[in-house]
């Protein structure tokens, strides 16, 4: 894969919030693509740490405001991440998860509770069938319980998060017992 020059996506921030900016609009829907596919491929120095903070040729990323727009461009292909426009793909650096989990709100109780997500960059949905929690453990059996933000890409739940959900956890007795949380009608299994 070839680093694109001179024209590409990553000439420089400013240019690239203002290229996203156009491609996403005033009101900061999410731009289709997963639709896109364009010819142009390449890559760009950015990665996305553990802890979610984003970092472009080494340098921490501080405006908030960028971080957001590049986020809603990203996509997930097979194992790899890009920033995608329709004229071009650009393979980023992703070590974990691209988002990190850092609320949850609790709505109602038991069974019929709703447990609502926000990431580090503000994205805000319900734990359901279509942001299932999924829990994986490393060597040692420690867990680390993610969440599905969008289209293939996930939350690594924050610590203090995954603790405050470990209040809500309970039993669930079919034929052995498990346990997990309940939210919008579902079970999820810890």
């Amino acid at each position: 894969m070839a680093k694109i020059d001179g024209e590409g996506l990553h000439r420089d921030l400013p240019t690239i919030a203002t290229q996203i900016r156009e491609l996403v609009g005033e009101d900061d829907s999410l731009p289709p693509v997963e639709t896109w596919q364009p010819e142009r491929v390449g890559e760009i120095d950015i990665r996305i740490d553990s802890q979610g903070e984003w970092y472009y040729q080494g340098d921490k990323m501080e405006r908030q405001a960028v971080v957001r727009l590049l986020s809603r461009i990203l996509r997930r292909d097979g194992e790899d991440f890009f920033l995608v426009t329709p004229y071009e793909k650009m393979k980023i650096t992703v070590d974990d998860a691209p988002f990190v989990v850092v609320m949850v709100d609790r709505e109602g109780e038991g069974e019929a509770q709703k447990l609502h997500f926000s990431t580090q960059l503000g994205d805000y949905f319900t734990l359901s069938a279509d942001h299932p929690l999924e829990v994986s453990y490393n060597e040692r059996q420690e867990p680390s319980p993610y969440v599905k933000v969008r289209h293939g890409l996930m939350a690594k739940l924050s610590r203090p998060v995954y603790y405050e959900l470990a209040d809500y956890i309970c039993e669930r007795s079919e034929q052995d017992t498990e346990l997990g949380v309940w939210s919008a009608g579902q079970f999820f299994k810890f």
